[in-house]
């Protein structure tokens, strides 16, 4: 199971919010979570939140984003701004003696949340106290519709690797794909890969080939340790391909695997393999690449 640090990340969160609110705003949020409030109090707050911060980018130094990176297996917060920060910090540090009172607190934000705080919640799942009891509510969001939320769960959020189970996991993969969100930036993309996942992948595949329509390269991603003689069929198919990253896709994923017949099908195609064993090529300059050549476009 893919680890972050929840208890650090709430530290450097507070030094990040301290830097970038203005010292009324935090005193503001101390008193919100103070173990003397309740319930309604704390609601009352996590929605006003845009009307205390603003709603501009925050700044991070090197040091405070590369700490962040390692606490949370890569979690990225660059890019959000203030308002989103400030209540997942809420979320973070709210009274939590009573593990009922706190976790029913925060469903209930969930059950009447608009995009943003929806956003929020879900971009607070790494330091959440009991995460465990997150896992559902997680798998749930999954099976929403609202982009931006979806994002949240699924990009630079190393809750999902670390407390989904298989079934959920793959139904993230698949519905990121489904979706067109930025897969490279699925925290444990690789990590979690499995061969369910990999025949699900695979079958979808297949349905958009027969319907004639385009299949996203970085499918293959997750299916290179299972390749078998079905998916072995699908990198052939790939390797003759008259489009570049179809054919970089398959070298990647037969680089992947033991499967003996994926590695003769690699050793046919020597300048992609040279690519791969120089460092050249792998999954995320591949993804580097098809943006390039859509902005290009």
């Amino acid at each position: 199971m893919l680890k972050y640090q929840a208890e650090e990340l709430k530290k450097i969160f507070s030094s990040v919010v301290r830097q970038n609110a203005a010292p009324g705003v935090w005193d503001w949020l101390n008193e919100k979570v103070a173990p003397a409030n309740n319930s309604q109090s704390f609601n009352i707050a996590f929605v006003s939140v845009p009307r205390k911060t603003g709603k501009a980018n925050i700044s991070l130094t090197n040091d405070q984003a590369a700490a962040i990176r390692e606490a949370g297996a890569g979690l990225v917060i660059s890019g959000w701004a203030i308002d989103r920060l400030c209540r997942v910090w809420l979320l973070a540090n709210n009274d939590h003696a009573d593990e009922e009172k706190y976790t029913q607190t925060i469903e209930n934000l969930f059950l009447t949340a608009e995009v943003n705080e929806l956003v929020a919640l879900y971009s607070a799942l790494p330091v959440l106290l009991y995460p465990e009891r997150w896992a559902k509510r997680c798998a749930e969001g999954i099976r929403s519709n609202i982009g931006a939320a979806l994002e949240a769960i699924m990009c630079n959020n190393p809750y999902p690797a670390a407390y989904l189970d298989e079934p959920a996991w793959n139904q993230l993969i698949l519905k990121a794909f489904f979706t067109e969100k930025p897969v490279e930036f699925i925290i444990g993309i690789d990590e979690r890969a499995n061969a369910d996942l990999a025949k699900t992948l695979s079958d979808y595949a297949h349905e958009r080939w027969a319907a004639h329509r385009p299949v996203n390269p970085q499918i293959w991603r997750c299916t290179g340790k299972f390749i078998n003689a079905a998916l072995l069929a699908d990198m052939e198919r790939l390797f003759a391909s008259e489009h570049d990253f179809d054919r970089e896709a398959a070298a990647l994923a037969c680089s992947d695997s033991q499967y003996l017949p994926a590695q003769e099908l690699l050793n046919k195609n020597q300048n992609i393999k040279s690519a791969i064993i120089s460092g050249q090529l792998s999954w995320n300059v591949l993804a580097e690449k098809m943006k390039n050549y859509v902005l290009q476009s």
